[in-house]
């Protein structure tokens, strides 16, 4: 059978429109115009599925693409010392993926699909290029790595003053925004991800996850099915969350 060539292949893909994405405010094309949005188009070419459990990328590989999240849900990991792993983040449609790779060229972390999941593949090099070319493109491109260094600076707030159920109702509230920008409920929504792996993220056992859903949901704050969430009381959970003072059971239970 002969080799297919680069661009055989090339034309077997589904090519993945920045313009006509529904995601494109969430992501990198935010504000280019028509013209730039074309030339956006042109480099961002490919779209591929990832099963759930599948790794996008591992620690040490080159570095080579960012990867925009079209579909699905990920989470970011790195490998302890004493063989654990150590969830270092969650990734959702609309976000990007890879960027731990640009300081070192080669990625310092794993990427795993925690279902089966999307993403458009973005060549580094030739985005880089572009972005010095198109100012509105680089000013985003800055604005969404500043995001991501404004996130890790919350997390490690989150862990170093934080009682346990002050994080989980950061975390909660923190997935409620999310997807709350993508257009879905600000108040119903399944987790993609395990409790051991919420408590690997917090810095949290499992046991101490566990027990903090619980008293969550005796407090009336939340409805908890498997892994359906349905937060009854938005306002007593950023209650939590602000407050280093009264315990769970001095908060009350009101309409979100």
């Amino acid at each position: 059978m002969p080799l297919r060539t680069d661009k055989e292949i090339s034309l077997a893909v589904i090519k993945t429109a920045c313009s006509s994405c529904n995601l494109r405010e969430l992501c990198l094309p935010f504000g280019l115009s028509e013209d730039e949005m074309t030339r956006l188009d042109k480099l961002i070419n490919v779209r591929k599925r990832i099963k759930r459990n599948e790794h996008l990328y591992q620690a040490g590989q080159p570095f080579e693409f960012i990867y925009a999240i079209r579909s699905g849900f990920f989470k970011t990991d790195v490998l302890l010392e004493d063989g654990r792993d150590q969830v270092t983040g969650f990734q959702m449609a609309g976000e990007l993926l890879g960027l731990d790779g640009i300081g070192t060229e080669a990625h310092s972390c794993n990427a795993v699909a925690l279902e089966d999941s999307e993403v458009c593949y973005i060549p580094f090099a030739r985005l880089e290029k572009l972005s010095r070319e198109v100012q509105t493109l680089q000013r985003h491109f800055h604005k969404v790595m500043s995001r991501e260094i404004v996130r890790d600076h919350g997390v490690m707030m989150l862990l170093g003053t934080m009682r346990a159920e002050e994080r989980l109702a950061a975390f909660l509230l923190n997935l409620s925004q999310r997807f709350t920008a993508r257009g879905f409920s600000h108040a119903e929504f399944n987790l993609r991800m395990t409790r051991e792996e919420i408590g690997s993220y917090l810095g949290l056992k499992l046991e101490t996850v566990s027990r903090a859903f619980s008293h969550f949901q005796e407090a009336g704050l939340i409805s908890v099915q498997q892994k359906h969430i349905h937060i009854l009381n938005i306002p007593g959970l950023k209650e939590i969350m602000n407050s280093h003072q009264p315990p769970l059971s001095a908060v009350r239970a009101g309409g979100a």
